[in-house]
């Protein structure tokens, strides 16, 4: 028998691993850490550095396994304890990101910028918000590049700014309540008609006026600066109001966990979908009134359904469908009318499948 020690081929060590880089004084210093760990590191979540690290070894090529030389670690970093040298490019050192996991960042991080401007817009014609898919195709359209390095809100607002040029898309106005004494009453007054704020109610008590406005979000810090002024205060009721008095956009997305409230414009068209759910009469008023009929109740749904042959037509409906999909997902029913917007979206989703972050 031979006794060649016969070494293993094929195999790459330290591979499945996520590298920190650091460049100093001309050379490269790599560390091996463990892949979702550095960043819980850097966010103070994770404490043991044993967690991070997959050794306390620093290397030039980490893939290769190339050890750093001593006397480049001196000269780098004034020391060479390997613990301490890991800690600093654990800290400044850039993490290694692999073109999938890069791409998944920023398509993440795209639909969160889309889900902040459909919160801080609305349609002027409508005073409605977009949906998620339309923000995210108008943002395709204006070419619009994520910065991984900036934070989404700051990205939102930018975006909101490149819409705006054009396209028929303004920022939401905020609902604030400002309460000024009667003699200074005037002043505000007139500030308010200069910012084209709308006034919702005014209410006289004693020697206070309170006044409940929608107001463009940019000209809070002059408003507030001026309330102060007048030895008043302001208080912020709604960050986003939209139309019919309500305080939050609405997620127009059936990945959410609750159900979307889907508000109809009576001018769009019907199309075939909508007329099958109008023939079957159901509505959240119908759950309400006193029917003369026995009232079958549906538990998928979560509606109250007419006589027996209206309620197996139910069960045959592109409505009970969609419910039993959501049901298996374990997310809340629909109404008829959201159920037929919730459709309408997924074909929506699926013209987006040509467009590539």
């Amino acid at each position: 028998m031979s006794k060649t020690l016969v070494q293993p081929i094929g195999q790459k060590r330290l591979t499945n691993v996520a590298v920190v880089r650091l460049k100093k004084h001309g050379n490269r210093f790599e560390i091996a850490c463990y892949k979702n760990k550095v960043l819980s590191w850097r966010s103070g979540v994770e404490k043991d550095l044993d967690e991070v690290l997959q050794s306390q070894t620093v290397y030039t090529n980490v893939s290769k396994g190339v050890l750093a030389k001593s006397k480049d670690l001196v000269a780098a970093f004034g020391t060479d304890d390997q613990e301490k040298i890991c800690l600093e490019i654990l800290e400044k050192g850039e993490l290694q990101v692999a073109g999938k996991e890069r791409e998944s960042q920023i398509s993440s991080q795209f639909r969160d910028i889309a889900t902040i401007v459909m919160q801080k817009t609305i349609n002027p014609e409508t005073h409605r918000p977009y949906t998620v898919s339309m923000i995210e195709r108008l943002m395709h359209e204006i070419h619009y590049a994520v910065d991984p390095h900036s934070s989404s809100k700051k990205q939102a607002l930018e975006v909101i700014r490149e819409l705006q040029k054009q396209f028929p898309i303004k920022r939401s106005p905020m609902r604030l309540r400002l309460t000024v004494p009667k003699q200074n009453s005037s002043s505000l007054f007139e500030k308010i008609k200069d910012w084209n704020a709308s006034v919702v109610s005014r209410d006289e008590s004693g020697s206070q006026l309170s006044l409940i406005c929608e107001l463009d979000p940019s000209l809070f810090r002059n408003c507030d600066a001026l309330v102060r002024n007048l030895q008043g205060r302001s208080d912020i009721l709604a960050v986003n109001v939209h139309v019919d008095s309500d305080t939050q956009a609405d997620h127009y997305d059936d990945h959410e966990d609750e159900p979307s409230i889907v508000h109809k414009d009576p001018a769009r068209p019907v199309n075939q979908l909508s007329e099958k759910l109008q023939k079957q009469g159901i509505s959240a008023k119908n759950e309400s009134s006193q029917g003369e009929a026995k009232q079958n109740k549906c538990s998928t749904c979560n509606a109250s359904i007419g006589d027996a042959k209206e309620y197996r037509e139910h069960f045959k409906s592109e409505w009970h469908k969609h419910n039993l999909r959501r049901k298996t997902r374990q997310l809340t029913p629909l109404t008829a009318d959201e159920c037929m917007d919730d459709m309408e979206l997924g074909d929506s989703k699926a013209d987006l499948k040509e467009y590539s972050f």
